[in-house]
């Protein structure tokens, strides 16, 4: 029990008090995230709020990565917003649904450790994108509804608004940790709206939150095969985008608590938060880095933050939605500049004159992908691909090939580094066929027979030695190379009892 829920592990200490107010504070940056996202989407802002509810409180209670807040997402929302569109809000929850499904089957085949092959300059990349757009994100509240920017006293009010709560989350620390400092930042600038009558934007302004507890809905779409092929790339695509940034998050604060978290776990949560915001009314979502780290930077490390959160989002739209829709969104918009500011890598800028040139490159543009295109997946797989690139470039240059001739007059190659695609056309290279000697071994002790690639480079190689009328003898290779070169068996003389134990790299579920 105490693996699913750590909020009743007594064997770790909890804060409640830390844990409760951070909740509160988490709760009410939501608010306009879950609105704003769900306009993205275009779908009302209770199907947003209801996400946020659903998403936080199932993922609290048994996801893979306590103090980690999930709820309705921007990257979610760009993917639905043209299903819900062309097809309405109903087949965005069918979408949903499938995609809980997709992703609970992801974390039951342990598709979760897949997110190790993200390299390290994908995730700064990442990182510095996602906090440009979160401080990008926030400059609509100094426009008007036109979208003009704002001038004269309205913008002197809100510059001076949002600085104070900048300085309150930045200060507030230093002299005492009683209090979260973004939930006091919050309640002063409140305080201070209500008691001069100020006016500026509120919540209130983007809509209302009012509403009551999530409906159970079947979603009213065809169970068909047709409805099934429209929605599963939809499905798919959320699926797709909703682990990469939930696992991505999840590593991040894995860093920051210098803790480690459970990312299958973490998928198998997901997929069913997203399966019963469908039902419920929701939008869908995942983990929501901006939201986690104002968690994790108020002190909060259990379950119970979010299921606070969860519950108090709850509770705003059942019973406080008028009190909620007076905070000053000024109050938000600081909370969420310090979020981007404490969200951004630094450190990452001052590698620059040491990091090789090809991280570099893979960082900067997975950063412009995510803030131009908005498209978190996109970015993280543009990024994996073009490191994977580079590394099969430096691999395939470090194949080398010690030559001798014996005594007895056998010219052998000693084969140094990974055989695979990459290095295929420098293998081939290392042999001189006309000038060799009748008989030639080629050893692969210091070397690895990694792909087909490689396969058909021995075949080829061998080839031309016959055709040369000479005789060639491959030393120091696995049983598994010796049944896939089975079309030159004739003429390929594997020496087993030297066998190393390693197989060729292959696959296994």
């Amino acid at each position: 029990m105490k693996n699913y829920l750590n909020l009743f592990d007594f064997t770790h200490k909890v804060d409640y008090k830390t844990e409760v107010l951070s909740g509160i504070t988490v709760a009410l940056a939501l608010v306009p995230e879950a609105v704003a996202f769900a306009l993205i989407a275009g779908v009302s802002p209770l199907t947003g709020l209801y996400a946020a509810f659903m998403m936080g409180l199932v993922t609290s209670i048994l996801g893979g990565r306590p103090g980690m807040i999930s709820g309705a997402t921007g990257a979610v929302a760009v993917v639905l917003v043209v299903l819900a569109k062309s097809h309405g809000v109903e087949y965005i929850f069918a979408a949903v649904i499938l995609a809980g499904l997709i992703q609970l089957a992801a974390g039951l085949l342990k598709l979760g450790k897949l997110i190790r092959l993200v390299p390290h300059p994908v995730i700064f990349g990442f990182v510095n994108g996602l906090a440009i757009i979160i401080f990008m994100s926030q400059l609509v509240q100094f426009q008007d509804e036109s979208g003009n920017w704002l001038t004269g006293a309205p913008l002197y009010i809100i510059l001076g608004l949002v600085l104070l709560t900048m300085v309150i989350i930045y200060g507030l620390p230093k002299l005492t940790k009683i209090i979260p400092a973004s939930l006091a930042a919050i309640l002063v600038v409140f305080g201070l709206v209500t008691f001069f009558d100020i006016d500026t934007k509120t919540v209130g302004d983007m809509a209302s939150i009012a509403g009551g507890f999530p409906p159970f809905h079947i979603p009213s779409v065809p169970f068909t095969f047709a409805t099934l092929a429209l929605i599963f790339p939809y499905a798919a695509i959320v699926a797709g985008v909703g682990l990469i940034e939930s696992l991505l998050t999840l590593n991040i604060i894995d860093e920051i608590t210098e803790t480690r978290g459970r990312g299958n776990k973490e998928a198998i949560a997901q997929g069913l938060a997203n399966m019963l915001s469908g039902l419920f009314s929701g939008m869908g979502g995942c983990a929501m880095i901006g939201q986690s780290l104002i968690n994790i930077s108020n002190g909060a490390r259990a379950r119970l933050s979010g299921i606070v959160a969860s519950i108090m989002l709850l509770v705003f739209v059942m019973f406080g939605s008028g009190l909620i829709e007076k905070v000053p969104m000024a109050a938000l918009t600081g909370l969420m500049i310090m979020v981007s500011i404490g969200t951004f890598e630094w450190a990452s800028l001052r590698t620059f004159n040491k990091m090789p040139k090809s991280d570099i490159f893979v960082m900067v543009m997975v950063t412009l992908v995510t803030v131009l295109l908005h498209n978190l997946a996109l970015a993280v797989i543009i990024g994996v691909v073009i490191a994977a690139l580079v590394f099969a470039w430096d691999n395939a240059k470090r194949i080398r090939a010690r030559k001798y001739t014996d005594d007895d007059g056998v010219k052998h190659y000693e084969i140094y580094g990974p055989l695979f695609f990459g290095s295929v056309t420098a293998f081939n290279e290392k042999f001189d066929v006309g000038n060799d000697p009748k008989e030639v071994i080629i050893d692969f002790a210091e070397s690895r027979v990694v792909d087909m690639s490689a396969i058909e480079a021995l075949n080829k190689i061998t080839e031309r030695y016959l055709k040369a009328g000479k005789s060639v003898h491959l030393k120091h290779l696995s049983s598994d190379c010796k049944q896939l070169l089975a079309n030159a068996e004739q003429i390929i003389d594997v020496n087993v009892l030297e066998d190393p134990t390693y197989k060729v790299v292959v696959d296994r579920v």
